[in-house]
């Protein structure tokens, strides 16, 4: 039987060594993190000794690569904010009714089968959901609404990324309703209420926190998606609110111009990391209002 102290040497070096080796983990991800945002930071501050700011924050036209060159970020802006708001119209009200079904309504052995089923849709290679919204959704649905509907259009591409991020809203507003003590509802069925008006102003309420988090998650998403609107949604920056015509969205032009010709240093390239720190900064704002709305609404049992 080995010493008292040696095993508590032991025990303790290896307890060192975990919490050392979890430390490194966790500066790997804040040092990545770091070094996007200088990288980011940097190459902007460059973009900006050449074009103003106000040109760019002001402007409503966007063509870097012609001839007079308009540097305005808006029509990538309201084309990233048209796509991602079709597919929050939707994705949350699909994703919450599901997650209430499954929470409140399916048995223990339907719901067993049919999440794993919804989640199936969150592994689908984007690509193919592009080419699906291009090639189905476009000719089959949309232009049943809308035959002058152009071949590249935010409605398919919306639509498409709505059923891609419905696992999203679904699953984590399905873990946040089963997280609601079973006590409420059993005191609300004593009270007479029947199992909807328990699902509605129950246990949706006591989760809200939890449903605000998936669906500030699952749009953030949807705001950062890139090859479906790259496939589907086009290549055209276009300031419009018209859901049948085609726009390019920030991310469709990081993707279109990095993979590109353009040479480093230009201002065509410098582009690249200006909508970059753009669209950074739209989900950064967005995550901190969800967490604060997410501790302004959480309860606590």
């Amino acid at each position: 039987m080995p010493p008292i102290g040696r095993s508590r040497r032991a025990r303790r070096m290896s307890e060192g060594t975990i919490h050392g080796v979890l430390l490194l983990c966790a500066l790997v991800s804040v040092v990545t993190t770091v070094g996007i945002i200088v990288t980011l930071m940097t190459e902007t501050v460059n973009f900006f000794r050449q074009v103003p700011f106000w040109d760019y924050l002001g402007g409503t036209h966007w063509t870097p690569n012609f001839v007079p060159q308009s540097f305005g970020i808006w029509p990538l802006v309201g084309g990233t904010l048209l796509v991602a708001a079709g597919a929050s119209i939707v994705a949350l009200p699909v994703g919450l009714a599901t997650a209430i079904f499954l929470s409140e309504y399916a048995p223990d052995r339907l719901r067993r089968i049919v999440k794993p089923a919804i989640e199936v849709l969150a592994g689908i290679p984007t690509v193919v959901y592009g080419f699906f919204a291009l090639t189905f959704v476009t000719p089959h649905v949309v232009r049943l609404v809308n035959p002058d509907a152009a071949i590249f259009n935010v409605a398919s591409a919306a639509l498409v990324m709505g059923i891609m991020i419905i696992p999203m809203v679904s699953s984590l507003s399905e873990d946040a309703m089963m997280a609601v003590p079973r006590s409420l509802r059993d005191g609300a069925y004593a009270l007479g209420a029947n199992r909807l008006q328990v699902s509605l102003r129950i246990v949706v309420p006591a989760a809200l926190s939890g449903i605000i988090a998936a669906f500030i998650l699952a749009i953030s998403r949807a705001i950062g998606e890139t090859m479906i609107v790259t496939v589907a949604a086009g290549s055209i920056p276009n300031l419009t609110a018209n859901p049948f015509e085609g726009v390019q969205t920030m991310t469709a032009y990081i993707a279109q111009t990095s993979l590109g010709d353009t040479p480093q240093d230009t201002i065509e390239y410098l582009t690249i990391f200006a909508v970059g720190m753009t669209l950074f900064v739209m989900t950064f704002l967005l995550n901190v209002v969800a967490n604060l709305v997410v501790r302004r609404y959480r309860e606590e049992y």
